[in-house]
């Protein structure tokens, strides 16, 4: 759909909160007046004071990007930017962990897309990430997330460099997901990083590391134990031992800077405050009550849902519902109410 000024200037009625994070709030929703075009706000104004610098500079790269690439099938549009923050179309689309594409339409898409950003002056810098790319209800190759995006007057050196890299990204993802189709020169490429790469991989990537995990508390857990097993049975008795207390199922997500943390959801009508005094320690780090669990058919809790929300991956959630849509009732709730808002996830080591 086509921007219109009317719509640069139509209300936003948020729907759902995807992420929060030290830098940005991302709301999906619908425009007022258009409720057709689905939308998403990356919201700027509730960032700390001494994260706006950075915050915003992500931002002002993100506008530019997206203002390059308006023209381009499977790129996202760039509605209005404003003190709030930046507003852009919603890509409908199943993330490439999730859709995992076979066909090769979706990689020589993919490719044309690359080439279109290519010629505008644009390369992604973030596109070795799956989530950041969508396959589209029809079947097209569509990516997200400018925020790392670089727009270059001229086409030089480190122009060609970018681009070089952000096509062995797409690679990648066809490495993992559809190896059977590459071609002998593509795995060549995969196998010559840049140099700029290899040095960012030396270098670069562990103060990154430092700073986003220790700083700016972002995690990956990486290498840590099982909270739920080591902790889980003795919360789970103690809980369980009152009577307020129906059922408790324990979930783990990536704890900032510290590991694995412990997301407990509770049936109960008593507040997370007063479980958390008969929780023995180590305490979950977050407590959700529910007026009831999603089930089996047998009656045990669907601890794969509530991993899902303990670690805010709404897309899998989405999918899931889709075929199972009995489970709505009891889960809109839990989802709408749900405490981890990050998009970090666990990795073994």
């Amino acid at each position: 759909m086509k921007i219109t000024p009317d719509m640069t200037k139509a209300r936003f009625l948020p729907e759902t909160v995807h992420k929060r994070d030290v830098f940005s709030e991302t709301i999906s929703g619908k425009l007022e007046g258009y409720p057709e075009f689905p939308v998403v706000l990356r919201k700027l104004d509730g960032v700390p004071i001494y994260a706006r610098p950075l915050a915003w500079w992500l931002a002002r790269k993100e506008i530019r990007g997206l203002k390059a690439v308006q023209s381009i099938e499977g790129c996202p549009v760039l509605v209005r930017a404003d003190k709030v923050g930046l507003l852009r179309s919603w890509t409908q689309g199943t993330p490439l962990q999730l859709a995992k594409p076979s066909d090769p339409a979706w990689y020589r898409d993919a490719r044309r897309l690359l080439r279109e950003m290519r010629r505008a002056g644009v390369t992604h810098n973030d596109i070795a990430k799956p989530q950041n790319w969508l396959m589209t209800p029809d079947g097209r190759a569509a990516v997200i997330d400018f925020q790392l995006a670089s727009v270059h007057a001229h086409r030089g050196k480190l122009f060609r460099i970018k681009a070089r890299e952000d096509l062995r990204h797409l690679l990648k993802q066809k490495l993992a997901y559809a190896p059977n189709l590459l071609t002998p020169s593509e795995r060549r490429m995969l196998a010559q990083k840049s140099l700029p790469s290899r040095i960012w991989m030396a270098t670069g990537k562990r103060l990154y590391n430092f700073i986003t995990r220790s700083v700016m508390n972002w995690s990956d857990g990486e290498g840590t134990e099982d909270r739920a097993e080591r902790d889980g049975p003795a919360l789970r008795q103690a809980l369980l031992a009152q009577p307020e207390i129906s059922d408790v199922a324990l979930c783990t997500f990536a704890l900032p800077a510290k590991g694995v943390g412990l997301y407990a959801f509770v049936e109960t009508t008593q507040t997370p405050e007063a479980i958390a005094k008969h929780a023995p320690a180590p305490k979950p780090e977050l407590i959700q009550t529910v007026a009831s669990l999603p089930r089996h058919a047998d009656g045990s809790p669907r601890l794969d849902m509530l991993q899902l929300i303990a670690t805010n991956r709404l897309d899998e959630l989405e999918i899931i519902l889709n075929s199972e849509p009995e489970l709505c009732a009891t889960l809109t709730p839990i989802i709408a109410e749900r405490l981890n808002l990050t998009d970090r996830v666990l990795r073994s080591s």
